[in-house]
């Protein structure tokens, strides 16, 4: 592990606490929130608050754990150097390779929509066209330094941030009556239309496999540590502020949204955000929401080349990579990396352009169990974390995740509850053949490099 050490000091502490903490609030609010929400309110209808507030608790659970191990060992390559180090050379290994694949799917996604987002403006536009053009500007920016990287998340955050406060402002505007002639609208529409839970538990409980999707990504500030300037008091804070900025920008939002429309007529006429702005008089709602959602997409697809730069990098200082990809530029950059991935991601550039209309569809149900196994990995290496430290070294974290084993328990088996799930829905029943083979073909892999390791 020295040697590991020794090359993790060659990345470039540059990302300051407001850029730490702005990655970590863009990483809890995905585009899921400006167009997907309206998906999952029509399965649990006003209840989805309910399910937003769960999962929520979830994601800080998990948080909890990798901010254990991000701030007693902040590195670049955070969960699957951890797993490397506590689990096993395998369990790198997958990690690694199954994060640096859920970017690569997520990217992909990203700016795939990009091009539908881009085609409200301009419909002549081919999707693929605006997928290229995003990828060239991203892998740029990645490539100067990661200061610059996090300068641009830090701007991205801002505007997303300020979208939503402005929705639940104008919202609450509306709902209370507040200006000249203004009727209070109150909230009976949370439970006038078949009650809180039109769709029974059933409802809610299908729900929480979209909810969980939306919140991929804020695992993202485990891989900022190894690039923080003070990691040991900005990941804290920002992992600390996961649960109420659940609180305030989904269910915040999600309600306000459900208090002034029907929830069964959310989604059929529109963004619902475009429909608020719109309703307090707002000029061109539905373009200033347009280009805040393509600032997401750029904003997620920026995150992406980021972790898959960084997590190839921390492969190939455990051998689990070429060692081509542990080399960086003289700013601190893993650039192989960034351009490996970039060219990767640049073949859903071709699939836009042979088959625009299925693209999309296919990369989201990749995505969405690999974002499951992150996090039960995450989970099971805190609990090997832990022990491999002496009573005296736990005494000694500054940053200690209560009850681990009671609430990492809690969450492994709400995670398996959500891969059952997924099953019932339709679309989701996909990602349960491809995530399986891929991780078959991860092992194969990894028992085909531990035999040639040998034979050398």
């Amino acid at each position: 592990m020295s040697r590991v050490r020794n090359n993790q000091e060659q990345l470039k502490r540059t990302l300051t606490e407001r850029h730490v903490q702005m990655i970590a609030l863009g990483g809890a609010i995905g585009v899921g929130l400006f167009y997907g929400s309206s998906t999952t309110i029509k399965m649990a209808g006003p209840a989805i608050t309910l399910g937003y507030i769960l999962g929520g608790l979830i994601i800080f659970i998990i948080m909890r754990a990798l901010g254990e191990m991000a701030v007693a060992d902040p590195r670049a390559g955070s969960f699957s150097a951890y797993a490397y180090r506590y689990v096993g050379p395998f369990a790198g290994f997958l990690t690694g390779w199954n994060y640096w694949f859920l970017w690569i799917g997520a990217g992909m996604a990203e700016i795939t929509a990009l091009g539908i987002y881009v085609n409200f403006w301009f419909p002549g536009v081919p999707r693929w066209l605006s997928a290229l053009v995003a990828l060239i500007i991203m892998a740029s920016i990645n490539l100067i330094n990661v200061k610059a990287f996090g300068e641009f998340e830090f701007w991205f955050a801002i505007i997303k941030v300020a979208a939503i406060l402005g929705m639940i402002l104008s919202g609450i505007i509306i709902i209370l009556g507040i200006g000249p002639g203004g009727r209070p609208l109150g909230f009976s529409n949370l439970w006038a239309h078949g009650g809180f839970l039109p769709n029974g538990i059933s409802g809610l409980m299908l729900s929480l496999v979209m909810v969980m999707f939306s919140f991929g990504g804020v695992e993202l500030v485990g891989i900022t540590a190894g690039e923080a300037q003070n990691p040991e008091r900005t990941i804290p804070k920002a992992v600390n502020n996961v649960f109420w900025r659940v609180l305030i920008f989904y269910v915040g939002a999600i309600g306000v949204m459900m208090a002034i429309y029907p929830w069964n007529e959310i989604g059929s006429q529109g963004s619902p955000f475009v429909l608020i702005f719109d309703r307090i008089g707002i000029p061109a709602a539905a373009t200033i929401i347009n280009g805040v959602v393509i600032t997401a997409a750029l904003s997620a697809f920026n995150s992406g080349l980021f972790s898959t730069g960084r997590m190839l990098y921390n492969l190939a200082l455990q051998n689990n990579a070429p060692k081509m990809f542990a080399q960086l530029s003289e700013t601190g950059v893993p650039r192989n990396g960034v351009l490996i991935s970039s060219l990767i991601i640049l073949l859903v550039v071709a699939l836009n352009y042979f088959i625009p209309g299925r693209v999309f569809i296919i990369v989201s149900a990749i995505t969405t169990f690999a974002v499951v196994i992150t996090w039960t990995s995450i989970l099971i290496t805190q609990l090997y974390f832990r022990k491999a430290l002496s009573a005296e070294q736990i005494k000694q974290l500054t940053f200690k995740m209560p009850a681990h084993k009671l609430l990492s328990g809690f969450a492994l088996l709400f995670l398996g509850m959500i891969l059952v799930l997924m099953y019932f829905i339709p679309d989701m029943r996909f990602a349960l053949i491809i995530g399986p083979l891929w991780l078959l073909l991860l092992y194969i892999s990894f028992r085909m490099k531990s035999a040639q390791a040998e034979n050398a």
